[in-house]
């Protein structure tokens, strides 16, 4: 994102209402997955004829300023970060009920949801197959019956997951168990991976589409008591964006409904395992997938 651009959001974000250029601006947040999504939404944009200008690494909540300031006209967001985080709605809904929820929530607030994809980020917890004292999980559940018989299995999670709701809290109560502080290792979310790759751990917490997941041969607990919400990767457009330029609704949903778990695992191991930049991953899938 360019100084100038930066100014121009730093600047909508204060100001409610602030009027927008003619050009379409590309939101997205600072991590992989949305880095490329930007990207890639950005290259289908231009070659169809758009002016586009990216937005990305911002911050969740400062994306979301920007979208309904009107300093971004588009940006990629989940439902279950609409759902808990701007919304503040506890229920717990299906993916269908959740997608529909924000759709409505955010339709007061002229912010379009269009097409989800079947791409679900959603937090997840890993094991690596080999491992004795994880062999034969193969759901929740089954975690919680280890814990509950009293094996030490250290769990690797990220700094805010022990202390989260949505997170270890409302898991525990769900599941019915007690990890115990001592099997909990919070750490970066980077080193999740390397740390249940060492051994270090049994099982890491993840987001579900994290390219290393089938990079590593990680395996995913089934979440049989549907217990995290859905965090489904949808484009959202400012309503006035999209009636002046009624066209984005069926380029966007072109691209999303290419998009589900195994595609964006596959496109973020590529830039974070492989070291392929995030335009040419972009470049490459868009081709593939016969949209540009």
């Amino acid at each position: 994102m360019s100084l100038a651009l930066a100014v121009v959001i730093a600047a909508a974000v204060a100001a409610p209402g602030m009027l927008r250029a003619e050009t379409i601006t590309v939101g997205g947040k600072g991590f992989t997955e949305q880095l490329l999504m930007a990207e890639m939404t950005k290259q289908l944009l231009e070659a169809n004829g758009f002016d586009v200008e990216k937005a990305d690494g911002m911050g969740t909540n400062v994306v979301r300023s920007a979208l309904e300031n009107g300093a971004v006209d588009l940006y990629w967001e989940y439902t279950g970060t609409s759902l808990v985080t701007f919304n503040k709605v506890k229920d717990r809904l299906t993916p269908e009920e959740t997608y529909a929820r924000v759709k409505e929530l955010d339709g007061e607030k002229g912010l379009v949801w269009l097409a989800p994809s079947s791409a679900n980020n959603t937090y997840a917890l890993a094991i690596k197959p080999g491992d004795a004292t994880t062999d034969g999980m193969v759901n929740l559940s089954d975690m919680a019956a280890a814990y509950n018989g009293g094996e030490d299995i250290l769990m690797a999670t990220t700094a805010e997951f022990p202390r989260r709701e949505d997170g270890l809290i409302g898991l525990q109560e769900v599941y019915g168990f007690k990890a115990g502080r001592a099997n909990i290792k919070p750490m970066d979310g980077g080193l999740v991976f390397n740390a249940l790759d060492n051994g270090n751990v049994n099982i890491a917490v993840v987001a579900a589409t994290d390219g290393r997941i089938s990079k590593m041969g990680l395996k995913l607990l089934a979440d049989d008591k549907n217990f995290f919400p859905n965090y489904a990767l949808v484009p959202v457009v400012r309503a006035d964006t999209l009636e002046k330029h009624p066209e984005l609704k069926p380029l966007l949903e072109s691209l999303s409904g290419r998009l589900d778990d195994s595609t964006m695992q596959t496109l973020n191991g590529q830039v974070d395992v492989d070291g392929r930049s995030v335009e040419d991953v972009a470049r490459s899938f868009l081709q593939e997938a016969g949209l540009v």
